[in-house]
């Protein structure tokens, strides 16, 4: 678990550790091998305990290869259902399936065809034990009417039950969503099936969940007499979550909305941006209703790029939405929440009801090393991703330093798409280079010359982040998840050619005074211009920036994105300095200097470039490599301009206009 935060507080009396999301929930992409394989996603299975939801994703020769099982560890090792059938618990042979639960993962098996499968890919989806966020209970059936005890400590949002003894009995859903949120426990779900919500006062005794137990009547599918089950418990996070750095966070919601059948569709606010979401129509079952589950691994994008779908109630493998053109998007993320693009019945039919289980993006814990979360590599074709690093990557730049290339600039929510810092095209698709359905690094893999440098970055809290937002025209607020005040924000319009230059907002611009009435274009070298079309004369605040009615940042019609830096101690700064002529130290708060720093002349009436230097090709003391990002240019390395400084580092007396003559303002973001 990279960089996790974690503490203790007082709670009813006793002491308890307060966790993040990526403590407790993990999505994880593998292919298979047909041999043993284990995975570490971070989640202590083996200590706490929890349950493993292995879907096949792909096959590599047109099998018909589906499906795959959950597995817990309340049942144990290599015991699994599947959640679409009615099918009774299985267990693998030995030495297959999921055998066994490790302190920071899972182990599965050899050659199982659902599961690890040679060429075959798969995600896992882990929820780990934890008050206020999941639980798993076993217990036999009665058939008159019990009460199961759990230790949730809350009232369950969502249930799902499976009899695990016998065939023919199906998933039973309880979602305090159904029927609109009125007596939910009277309308039961089934998760086998694409039907709606129906009455049924047998499953779960027409009573509603408590924060210790909940109840079964005699149902066939939840309390048979002797008959054995397992119940996976999904709370609800309503203000009273208990996560992240503070211990005050929600991190999993279980909620309903109802559809308008339009495009696009309601907004969902959740109060945070998810990773996982899964959704069902209740009140209209049949075709075209399936549940669906995204997540943002596979690739939760914007509402303009596919989005890939996997359904729980078949054992179809994975689908991309979209793939009827992007009138076909079922969903997608935003800073708060969520919302349905189009009309799809499994998302947004109108008037109809839809439930949901939402779980919050990772990371919550606020870095500590800039080594978590940016990245240099050059490209090896021998290694899988093309850029392998060592966390999630959301954002990367890349090109050949040592030839004429342009800049592709990529990201994980525009999936296969790039822009280009060094001109203000639209964008373009780079479907055979640009993968990103990695757990680390990104790139696909033989597909770049092994000159092909990348950087890369993770969204982080109050480090970084990406958004996109479509443009109205009008002064408007764009949300974001970065958790403090953007000291820099780079826009991009992502759909149209014209007036499309990139928009540049930094604390330092006017010597640091009223910086939002200004802005820089980054695909030129255009000293800082005074406009309030971009910003708005507006300060971004620590939940959003403000975008006026330049058509750079929001034409009405047109997607952009968003890209938003800001300054966190030990691991980055955005800042400026004033030019001496003379031998210069700028302190960024480093401990072993900086590994990544662009610099550009924000006043000088002539502009001058973005310089850009790394630590991978040498901030030495000496000549040092640097890049211009508006420009295709070879690198230069005969240049000492630049020079390593524990604490950030150090602009030479030779370094000229470019970077520090005399009297001149200089905007810089440097990385440790």
């Amino acid at each position: 678990m990279s960089f996790t935060t974690r503490k203790l507080m007082s709670a009813s009396g006793g002491a308890g550790e307060v966790l993040n999301v990526e403590d407790v929930f993990s999505t994880f992409l593998y292919a298979g091998t047909g041999s043993a394989q284990t995975f570490n996603n971070g989640i202590d299975l083996s200590g706490e305990g929890g349950m493993v939801w292995l879907r096949i994703r792909n096959t590599n020769d047109g099998a018909s290869a589906s499906g795959g099982g959950v597995y817990d560890t309340e049942r144990g090792i290599r015991k699994y259902v599947v959640t679409f059938g009615s099918n009774a618990q299985s267990t693998s042979g030995a030495e297959a399936g999921l055998y066994a639960f490790n302190s920071n993962g899972f182990t599965l098996g050899t050659n199982w065809n659902t599961e690890n499968y040679s060429g075959y890919n798969y995600v896992s989806w882990t929820f780990r034990k934890h008050p206020k966020f999941f639980d798993v209970v076993t217990y036999t059936g009665t058939g008159s009417t019990q009460t199961i005890n759990h230790n949730l400590d809350s009232a369950p949002g969502c249930i799902l039950i499976k009899m695990t003894s016998s065939s023919g009995s199906d998933w039973t859903v309880y979602h305090r969503g159904s029927n609109g949120g009125t007596n939910p426990a009277l309308y039961p779900l089934v998760l086998n099936s694409n039907g709606d919500a129906s009455s049924d006062s047998g499953a779960f005794n027409s009573t509603e969940p408590s924060s210790t137990t909940f109840t079964v009547k005699n149902s066939y599918a939840t309390n048979n007499n002797g008959s054995t089950y397992v119940a996976y418990l999904f709370a609800h996070n309503d203000g009273d979550g208990e996560f992240g750095p503070d211990g005050d966070a929600d991190i999993i919601k279980c909620g309903n909305y109802t559809g308008n059948g339009s495009s696009p569709g309601p907004d969902i606010n959740i109060g945070f941006e998810p990773q996982w979401l899964m959704i069902k129509n209740t009140s209209s079952g049949g075709t075209s209703r399936d549940w669906v589950v995204v997540d943002c691994r596979r690739g939760f994008n914007l509402p303009d790029i596919n989005t890939p779908l996997i359904t729980p109630n078949n054992d179809a493998i994975e689908t991309a939405s979209g793939l009827g053109g992007a009138g076909d998007v079922y969903v997608a993320p935003t800073a708060t929440g969520f919302f349905p693009v189009h009309s799809r019945n499994q998302v947004n039919e109108a008037n109809k009801n839809y439930i949901y289980i939402a779980i919050r993006r990772d990371p919550m814990a606020v870095p500590e090393n800039g080594s978590d979360v940016f990245f240099l590599d050059a490209y090896d074709s021998s290694t899988t991703p093309a850029f392998p690093t060592t966390a999630l990557v959301d954002f990367a730049l890349r090109r050949r330093p040592d030839a004429g290339s342009n800049w592709y600039t990529a990201a994980r929510i525009i999936d296969t798409r790039t822009l280009f810092t060094n001109n203000s095209s639209e964008e373009d698709n780079q479907a055979s280079t640009h993968k990103w359905d990695f757990n680390t690094g990104w790139g696909t893999p033989n597909s770049f010359s092994n000159n092909t440098q990348s950087w890369m970055w993770k969204r982080a809290p109050k480090y970084f982040d990406v958004v996109g937002y479509a443009g109205t025209g009008s002064a408007r607020t764009v949300n974001h998840s970065l958790g403090v005040v953007p000291e820099m924000i780079w826009v991009k319009k992502r759909t149209s050619p014209t007036n499309s230059d990139w928009g540049v907002y930094h604390i330092g611009l006017n010597g640091g005074t009223d910086p939002e009435d200004y802005y820089l274009r980054l695909n030129d070298t255009n000293a800082e211009l005074s406009n309030a079309t971009y910003w708005n004369n507006t300060a971004p605040t620590a939940s959003n920036f403000t975008v006026n009615t330049q058509t750079r940042v929001n034409n009405s019609g047109d997607n952009y994105i968003a890209f938003l830096f800001a300054s966190l101690a030990g691991v980055s700064k955005v800042g400026s300095y004033t030019g001496t002529g003379n031998t210069l130290n700028v302190d960024c708060g480093f401990t072993s200097g900086a590994r990544f720093v662009f610099i550009k002349t924000a006043d000088d009436s002539g502009g001058g470039s973005w310089y850009m230097a790394d630590s991978l090709r040498g901030i030495v003391a000496g000549d040092d490599p640097t890049l211009k990002l508006e420009d295709t240019a070879v690198q230069s390395d005969n240049r000492d301009w630049i020079d390593p400084l524990s604490s950030g580092f150090t602009i030479t007396s030779t370094a000229g206009t470019s970077f520090n003559a005399s009297g001149l303002t200089y905007i810089f973001y440097a990385i440790a």
